[in-house]
């Protein structure tokens, strides 16, 4: 161990402990949702499966709810439902990354992890704008057996190799490989203020070879495209990122920043990606970004979001602060390509913590229904018999979902912390999955054809659920056990 990483660690033991008695306590901690022990939590990182076992590193500043220093924080699990927090992973304890160890993925091969990560280093001076100077970001190599212990660590581009055009916000490698080559993906921002993903080629992992920009002729797309991921899935090539500078497009975009999709085919003699489908959001909702996918060992495609985003204040802010905590990562979610569109879908594991089904057909042409709920955990779907007709459900203290045969609204009240609507033009209304946290709700469309996803934190015991409107419903409801 080198003396910084050290240093670092008794500094985190000599405050955490304290700090973990007061986060504790906070009645809005999650009960299945996966969040940091203390402090700041944000994106997902190195996520895979190796021997069985799955790892989830994260974004993690463990002493600053409002974000600091970056380590890599880790959890473990078997069945993805139930987690053990592991010792911090990585630390940032190299001179090529001393101001934070960012974002990064891993690429198993031969049974040996690969993990690629952005170093972090500021150099400090008032003449610096950290756009384009005063910022290295090192694309930084490292190498470990079994997740748990790094037995290697390198720079394999310098933060002044990077090709000319480019402002010093290059970061968040992705692996992928085609035709015994490797191809490394980075977000980028170019001199030209235009959002890019650079291409890079390597045969063995170390030596890499800038090819150019993946992906061209993409108006209105921002400044800057973070965390890309790039991957196949049923015969079709999808581009993930999360792109900065979308400006509002009706109800589309509405967050300060988005993350989402595009589909196509790759020419790999033009190393060119084709999309054949527009920039599409990933979740609707207030708190969705940097996701990062990976392919288990059953061949299924899950996407892990980081439950939260940056610079979303004045509009809307996160109570835990002033509690020793932020921030929390999604559910797990199955990808699929159905009919040419993106699924998203809660994994069939979560069913396990199901307890007290409640299941009632209710005909409200006739009447308005109320459930009386005690649980602040619960999973319920609603199944909808005439889609095209209103409903009205109100939850919580003030949630209030709304379907008027042309909109679906997503609207808080105080709970939300100055989060107030978010809304899908939608035509027909089958189904409604929703999974409600102590202090988050996520909503699956359709089968999942959309998803929203907010945090709410109520500071009232009412949780009674309404439902109200001109159509004839299934619900089905269950009480979800924590696994926290």
């Amino acid at each position: 161990m080198n003396l910084i990483r050290e240093e670092l660690q008794k500094g985190i033991r000599a405050r955490q402990k304290e700090l973990l008695k007061q986060v504790e306590i906070d009645p809005w901690r999650l009960k299945y949702h996966q969040q940091a022990p203390t402090g700041w939590l944000n994106d997902p990182n190195g996520v895979h499966q190796k021997d069985g076992i799955y790892h989830l590193y994260y974004q993690y500043s463990p002493l600053e709810a409002s974000g600091g220093l970056k380590y890599w924080g880790h959890k473990t699990s078997k069945d993805l439902v139930y987690f053990k927090e592991e010792e911090v992973f990585l630390f940032p304890d190299q001179k090529f990354d001393c101001h934070g160890v960012y974002s990064g993925s891993a690429f198993e091969r031969n049974g040996l992890i690969h993990f690629f990560y952005t170093g972090n280093v500021k150099h400090i001076g008032k003449e610096h704008d950290y756009i384009v100077s005063g910022r290295e970001q090192n694309t930084v190599h490292m190498t470990s057996k079994d997740g748990f212990a790094i037995d290697t660590r390198e720079v394999v581009i310098d933060a002044n190799e990077y090709p000319e055009g480019f402002t010093q916000h290059i970061r968040d490698p992705k692996i992928i490989e085609k035709d015994d080559l490797f191809y490394m993906v980075l977000g980028g921002r170019t001199s030209q203020d235009k959002g890019a993903i650079l291409l890079y080629e390597s045969e063995n992992l170390n030596d890499w070879n800038y090819k150019g920009n993946l992906l061209d002729n993409q108006s209105g797309l921002g400044y800057m495209w973070e965390c890309p991921d790039f991957f196949t899935l049923n015969g079709q090539d999808i581009l993930l990122m999360s792109p900065q500078g979308v400006l509002r497009e009706g109800y589309k975009f509405e967050n300060v920043y988005q993350s989402g999709f595009l589909i196509g085919e790759t020419d790999w003699s033009t190393l060119k990606f084709l999309p054949n489908t527009d920039f599409e959001e990933l979740d609707r909702g207030f708190d969705f970004y940097a996701p990062q996918t990976f392919e288990d060992e059953k061949g299924r495609r899950i996407l892990w979001g980081w439950m939260g985003l940056p610079d979303i204040e004045p509009e809307y802010s996160n109570p835990t602060i002033e509690r020793g905590w932020q921030h929390a990562m999604t559910m797990p979610r199955e990808l699929n390509i159905e009919k040419g569109k993106l699924k998203q879908r809660p994994l069939e594991e979560y069913r396990v913590l199901r307890k007290n089904e409640w299941s009632q057909r209710v005909d409200l042409i006739e009447t308005n229904y109320t459930v009386s709920e005690t649980s602040d955990a619960y999973e319920m779907i609603v199944d909808i018999e005439k889609p095209t007709e209103s409903l009205k459900i109100f939850l919580s203290q003030d949630v209030k979902i709304t379907f008027n045969g042309n909109l679906f609204t997503l609207e808080l009240g105080e709970s939300g912390y100055g989060r107030k609507t978010r809304s899908i033009e939608l035509s027909t209304l089958t189904s409604i999955q929703l999974f409600v946290d102590s202090s988050s709700l996520e909503i699956f469309i359709n089968d999942g054809e959309f998803v929203m996803t907010t945090r709410i934190y109520p500071n009232s015991n009412l949780r009674e659920i309404k439902f109200e409107g001109s159509s004839r419903i299934q619900v089905k409801k269950w009480d979800l056990d924590a696994t926290q």
